[in-house]
C-alpha cells in the first residue's frame, strides 16, 4: 500500500509535466502556423506604410518631404507660373519672369515655391526679394495667370470679370502705363476689368468710374465718365 501510494505520488507530476510539454507544443506549432499566415499582411502593411509616408512626406526617401497634394498642385503651378510670366514681362519691361521652385528653404516642406528670373542680372531668386511695387505687379500676374489657366482648362469656367483692389500707387509712371496696358489687352477676350483704388493718376486714364461720394447723410455713389486709357 505505501509502495502504491509513493508510486502514484511520483508519477502525478509527471503527468503533469507531460502535459504541459503537449500543450506547450501544440502552442509553439500554432504560433508557427500564425507568423507563416501573418508574413504577407505584414509585407503588404509594410508597403501601405511606406507610401503613406511617402505620399505625406514623412518619409526619409522623400528627399524634399513634398505631400503628394504638392506634387500634383506643384505641375499647376509650373502652368500658372508660365501664363503669368508672359504678362509680367510686359509689366516689367521685360527683366522678370517667373518659375516654380521645389527647393527646400531650412528645414521647411518644398514644393509650392516661386523664384523670380531677373534678366538683368541673370539671377534667379526669391520673389520675397521684389519691391512693394514689384511685388504688386508680381500679385497681378500671378491671379491673371491663374485666370488663364482655369478659362483654357477643358470644362474650365470663364472669368469674365477681375476685380483689383489698391497697390497701384506703388508703381512708378512708367510701370503704371505698362501695368494699365497688360490690363487693357484684357479686353480683347472680352472681359472687364474693374480697379479698386485711391490714386488720383488712374482718374485720367480710366473713363468709366464709379466713385464714392462722402457726406453728412452717408455715402453715395456716383457714375462719372471721360478721359482716356483703361475702361472698365
Amino acid at each position: 500500500s505505501r509502495r502504491i501510494r509513493r508510486s502514484f505520488s511520483a508519477e502525478v507530476p509527471a503527468v503533469r509535466a507531460a502535459r504541459r510539454a503537449a500543450g506547450l507544443a501544440g502552442l509553439s506549432r500554432q504560433a508557427v502556423t500564425e507568423v507563416r499566415r501573418l508574413g504577407p499582411l505584414r509585407e503588404e502593411y509594410d508597403r501601405v506604410a511606406r507610401l503613406a509616408a511617402l505620399t505625406a512626406g514623412t518619409s526619409a526617401e522623400n528627399e524634399r518631404r513634398m505631400r503628394l497634394e504638392s506634387y500634383v498642385l506643384a505641375a499647376r503651378l509650373e502652368q500658372v507660373a508660365a501664363a503669368a510670366s508672359t504678362r509680367l514681362q510686359r509689366m516689367s519691361s521685360g527683366r522678370y519672369t517667373l518659375v516654380h521652385s521645389d527647393a527646400r528653404s531650412g528645414g521647411k516642406r518644398s514644393g509650392l515655391g516661386l523664384h523670380v528670373v531677373d534678366a538683368w542680372t541673370g539671377n534667379e531668386r526669391d520673389t520675397a526679394t521684389l519691391s512693394g511695387g514689384e511685388t504688386f505687379f508680381a500679385s497681378l500676374a500671378l491671379a491673371l495667370g491663374l485666370a488663364d489657366v482655369v478659362t483654357d482648362e477643358a470644362g474650365g469656367v470663364r472669368l469674365d470679370t477681375l476685380f483689383i483692389d489698391e497697390g497701384f500707387g506703388s508703381l512708378d509712371e512708367q510701370t503704371l502705363d505698362e501695368v494699365l496696358d497688360v490690363l487693357d489687352s484684357l479686353r480683347e477676350r472680352d472681359r472687364s476689368v474693374g480697379i479698386v483704388s485711391h490714386v488720383g493718376d488712374l482718374r485720367r486714364r480710366i473713363p468709366a468710374q464709379l466713385e464714392v461720394v462722402k457726406a453728412r447723410q452717408g455715402s453715395a455713389v456716383r457714375l462719372r465718365t471721360g478721359g482716356e486709357g483703361l475702361s472698365g
